[in-house]
């Protein structure tokens, strides 16, 4: 499952997109630190190919799974946080372990808002968030250090090796800079995996803008921020959402959901631009299970083969994996499911080095 890992200053809108997105009624509330321990919430991955794909589905499915999404969401930090201002660093654990990080960047002005340093100024809150995520990655390199210098003294040939890519990595963050900034390459990346740096993970900008901006009259704080993250390098996209049009979202039925957000001049909802924005962050594709007694998506990793597909399901599947009979969704729609595939030819029979494709639905046939 995807796993995002939700971070921002008091006040930006963060546990207000929490709510939103998961219903899980975090606190929000007009002061800082509301959020006093993580909240974890599952959401679905919107994907309108599901329903087509159920329509023609003989007999018809008795359930239909979407893939799924965790959102992590940690209290508001604040500058210090990394030497224990505000509610300390020990809230940013819960985030090593998540795929990408959000920041939420407040871009409008309220002044029945407080901002916790101010003034708004997405440019300087995404400095702060990530200096004070630099400071938490350097105390855990630190550590690993002092452990993989005894060990590299007594001649450790793994330590040795490891040793001069932590010191790299030490001087980066020493300055306040994100790993990232330094295009650390393939072997130290693979290296430096098992420490859960928060600095190596990619980052998506949730930019909280006023209702007049979703549809791209994009004010003065959204346009700073654009400019900073591009004059960066920074591999990232910026989202924007109003956290108060996702609250009133959160609320409304299917219908008028579509009414609300066409009378705005968006065609989705902050989640799912944020969701897939993630999955192309990632390099994530979703193919489909249809067959009795569901149907079903699933998330694997863009370029991995039928036989890994096959083991995001069960790892019995990906050791005993045969052959996988596979159709993209829109002809297995437009053909009449697996029947119609089937006799017009369109069903492929893949062997282990296919490398599967978003949208395929597929059969796996393997030995136990």
């Amino acid at each position: 499952m995807l796993s995002l890992g939700i971070v921002g200053l008091p006040n930006v809108g963060k546990s207000s997109l929490f709510n939103a997105l998961t219903a899980a009624q975090a606190d929000a509330a007009n002061y800082p630190f509301c959020t006093v321990e993580p909240n974890v919430g599952i959401v679905e991955v919107p994907d309108p190919r599901l329903a087509r794909i159920a329509a023609v589905m003989d007999p018809a499915p008795k359930r239909v799974v979407p893939a799924t999404v965790q959102f992590v969401d940690i209290a508001g930090l604040v500058k210090g946080a990394s030497q224990g201002e505000g509610l300390g660093n020990k809230f940013l654990s819960h985030i090593r372990e998540t795929d990408a990080v959000v920041q939420v960047v407040r871009c409008f002005d309220d002044p029945d808002v407080t901002h916790v340093m101010g003034s708004v100024d997405p440019v300087r809150d995404r400095d702060v968030i990530e200096f004070e995520l630099a400071l938490a990655d350097l105390a855990t390199i630190e550590r690993r250090i002092d452990r993989v210098q005894r060990a590299a003294r007594s001649g450790d040939k793994d330590a040795t090796a490891e040793l001069p890519v932590l010191q790299r990595a030490q001087a980066v963050l020493n300055e306040g800079k994100a790993l990232w900034e330094a295009r650390p390459s393939d072997a130290d990346i693979a290296m430096l995996r098992p420490l859960q740096l928060l600095t190596d993970k990619p980052v998506l900008y949730a930019a909280n803008v006023t209702d007049h901006e979703l549809h791209g009259d994009e004010g003065p704080h959204l346009r700073t921020l654009r400019a900073a993250v591009a004059a960066s390098g920074e591999h990232a996209e910026i989202v924007p959402f109003s956290a108060k049009i996702e609250a009133e979202l959160a609320e409304l039925s299917s219908e008028e959901r579509v009414e609300l957000l066409h009378s705005l001049g968006v065609d989705s909802a902050g989640l799912d631009r944020l969701i897939h924005a993630s999955y192309q962050l990632l390099g994530l594709r979703t193919f489909f299970t249809a067959g009795e007694p569901q149907l079903r998506a699933w998330t694997i990793h863009a370029g991995e083969t039928a036989p890994i597909a096959a083991g995001a399901i069960h790892t019995d599947f990906q050791h005993g994996f045969i052959r996988a009979e596979t159709v993209g969704a829109e002809e297995f729609v437009s053909l009449g499911g697996w029947k119609g595939a089937r006799e017009k030819g369109a069903v492929r029979s893949e062997g282990k080095e296919y490398v599967v494709q978003d949208g395929d639905v597929m059969l796996f046939r393997f030995n136990v």
